[in-house]
């Protein structure tokens, strides 16, 4: 099957504590269906002070659920949802709302 979300992508929060937030895909974990998305689902991590980095609490982006992000539509904006079609040949995708191909 096809991946509806590529690394890249601006996306936004569906659900969740986040909802609403957008950011862009940076990494995608398709065999656990999470994605790493930039500035959404941020967790604290303690880091111990050592002699070339110091120590603290750092904020680090976590993986989030596939099926709770869209795609943000790049003509209309806002959320849309993703479909496939031929182009001259090539398969590539488009967003729904507006009907505007995201790649190709």
């Amino acid at each position: 099957m096809a991946a509806k979300l590529r690394k890249g992508d601006r996306v936004i929060v569906l659900t969740g504590k986040d909802k609403g937030k957008e950011g862009e895909i940076t990494q995608m974990m398709p065999a656990e269906g999470k994605a790493l998305v930039d500035g959404v689902n941020m967790a604290i991590r303690h880091t111990k002070q050592s002699q070339t980095a110091q120590g603290g609490r750092v904020p680090q982006a976590t993986p989030i659920q596939i099926s709770n992000l869209a795609l943000v539509d790049p003509d209309k904006g806002g959320a849309t949802r993703v479909g496939f079609k031929m182009v001259d040949g090539k398969k590539v995708r488009f967003a729904k709302k507006s009907g505007e191909v995201i790649d190709g």
